[in-house]
């Protein structure tokens, strides 16, 4: 299958091939009739030379005029596309930042089938304010793209991965079952567990916590994310490195205290 940069890519070309064609072809065609308006009556011979002329200036002319002003276009688009994806991303980690996140999770939410399952899990990195203090800022940076690298080399096409704000990231999977989602989370947290993070030379280990909600009725983010993070401090309270997944009509209500 062509990536689809790629295929992006040949769509944009073709696009300025069609306008190029499309507007030297209806200046041709105004003008062959203008001409044939205007200098019918002057017999033949000056009819048929009207008529090349008609056809060969808007070519010379409209060939490279409509090619600048669809590769201008083009720029134009290109540019608008790269300040979208730079408004939805978060700079450190490439992932959705929370907005973005936010914003689309609750449009699928919104528009999909008629009890479709899913499940919404909140991902936060374990004793990260020790890294920032023992090794630096920088450290906890590279910290947080390891994270969000073991996280997407997990997850499927059409899943969704964002960073919440500091060390909490979010993940929207479709169309998966409760056992399904718990499956994804432990592998989540197993991919961190086994990522090289090295600061000062020697192998640290990385972990997070995970709490998330499954569904398979009506459900909007707010909801879910409320309780997708009670699930997620749940398992901070109880030992951190570890997952904890529960239904949406049916989980616990538990004392939380939230810590690092």
């Amino acid at each position: 299958m062509m990536p689809s940069k790629t295929l992006t890519a040949l769509q944009s070309w073709s696009s300025v091939g069609r306008w190029t064609l499309f507007g030297t072809t209806a200046c041709v065609v105004i003008s062959v009739i203008f001409n044939a308006l205007m200098f019918g009556d002057l017999g033949p011979a000056a009819l048929q030379r009207s008529i090349v002329s008609a056809v060969v200036l808007p070519v010379m002319l409209g060939v490279p005029l409509f090619f600048y002003m669809s590769i201008r276009v083009r720029g134009l688009a290109i540019t608008n596309r790269r300040l979208g994806l730079v408004a939805r991303t978060d700079s450190l980690t490439a992932c959705l930042n929370r907005g973005a996140f936010t914003s689309k999770v609750g449009s699928l939410l919104a528009h999909r089938p008629y009890g479709a399952n899913g499940a919404l899990l909140m991902i936060d990195a374990d004793n990260f304010k020790a890294i920032n203090d023992l090794f630096g800022h920088d450290a906890g940076d590279e910290a947080l793209t390891i994270i969000a690298r073991s996280i997407r080399t997990i997850l499927r096409a059409g899943d969704l991965v964002g960073r919440m704000g500091g060390e909490e990231f979010g993940v929207y999977l479709p169309d998966v079952d409760q056992r399904g989602a718990e499956t994804v989370a432990e592998r989540i947290r197993r991919s961190v567990n086994l990522a090289v993070f090295a600061p000062d030379g020697q192998q640290r280990s990385l972990s997070v916590s995970i709490g998330g909600v499954a569904f398979d009725g009506p459900a909007g983010f707010s909801e879910l994310f409320r309780i997708a993070d009670q699930r997620l401090y749940g398992a901070k309270q109880t030992g951190r490195n570890r997952v904890t997944v529960v239904h949406v009509n049916d989980y616990p209500v538990i004392d939380l205290k939230r810590s690092a």
